[in-house]
């Protein structure tokens, strides 16, 4: 075993020889949104971002879902076609899986990949004076929040499903080319607490919280205290972990910062002299929110400001 539970990484890796070694993951959640399709989509894309974020190719996926009896046999239909579809994208089949009966319709994907053992990209492997790049927006977990309570309109949750249903494949690809040493997806701990998993024992990190892209209607709805439950859990595990906020960040925002994601952009820790680089490079593989949102620094803790 080369990666376990120790680091809170994003899969498990197991050696099988000095060339090749097995990553490993598994994912899988409620609908967060309407449209089954959708929800399969963005369930795939969320279980394959732990592959993408090891270093790691995906190989194939096994489905796991849950759904009641009763539930028409074309929204199940709609749901492993969304996956499927996501995991062609990604160039692999799911092979199998297995179903039973729940109340509460669950589905996602265990995911296998492929890397080389001198290659596998930790999450806790950052340098002092890394710049930090991440490659989606934030905000997902407001949004959705909001759409199932009314408070916004389909229209309004458009930007957060392209996001989610968009696969971390070509983020990835373009970080491998560069000197990263650190490297893992904003999930449901929020990008602070991803952040905090990345630092390890002996880093700490400084933020321009006006430079994370947040995707529109975000910041605005925090504003209004529409915020689930998970983020301001998180927020308050951020400060508890060492983050500290200036005066110019104001309380919405760091709601937005802590917020749980479901299928979020790539964290990437990569070399200061490579940052403007992967950033163009991202910006040609049409990864559009794309952007440098701070660096790696001697001490502990996060400084956000």
């Amino acid at each position: 075993m080369l990666v376990g539970t120790a680091s809170a990484d994003d899969a498990g890796v197991y050696m099988l020889d000095d060339e090749r070694a097995i990553v490993s993951t598994l994912d899988f959640f409620t609908p967060i949104v309407d449209d089954p399709y959708d929800f399969g989509r963005i369930a795939a894309a969320n279980a394959l971002s732990d592959i993408y974020a090891m270093g790691a190719t995906p190989l194939f996926a096994l489905a796991i879902a849950a759904f009641p009896e009763d539930m028409e046999p074309e929204i199940v239909g709609a749901i492993l076609r969304g996956g499927v579809d996501s995991a062609a994208a990604a160039g692999i089949a799911v092979i199998g899986g297995h179903t039973i009966k729940d109340d509460e319709p669950k589905y996602g994907l265990a995911v296998t990949g492929i890397v080389h053992p001198q290659k596998i990209v930790r999450n806790n492997s950052g340098r002092v004076g890394d710049a930090l790049v991440l490659t989606k927006a934030i905000g997902t977990g407001i949004l959705t929040t909001a759409r199932r309570s009314d408070a916004i309109g389909p229209e309004a949750l458009a930007p957060a499903v392209a996001s989610m249903a968009t696969l971390n494949r070509a983020a990835a690809e373009c970080a491998l080319r560069f000197d990263l040493s650190a490297m893992t997806d904003v999930t449901g701990f929020g990008l602070l607490g991803h952040l905090h998993e990345m630092l390890g024992g002996g880093l700490g990190a400084r933020i321009d919280a006006h430079a994370v892209p947040v995707l529109p209607g975000a910041l605005d709805l925090a504003r209004e205290n529409i915020v689930p439950g998970g983020t301001r859990t998180n927020l308050d595990a951020a400060i508890d972990d060492g983050a500290r906020f200036s005066d110019s960040v104001p309380r919405a925002l760091q709601l937005v910062l802590a917020d749980a994601q479901t299928s979020g952009g790539l964290l990437i820790a990569v070399a200061e002299r490579d940052a403007d680089a992967l950033l163009a490079a991202l910006r040609d593989a049409n990864v559009a929110a794309a952007a440098r949102i701070g660096s790696l620094v001697a001490g502990a803790g996060i400084d956000i400001g």
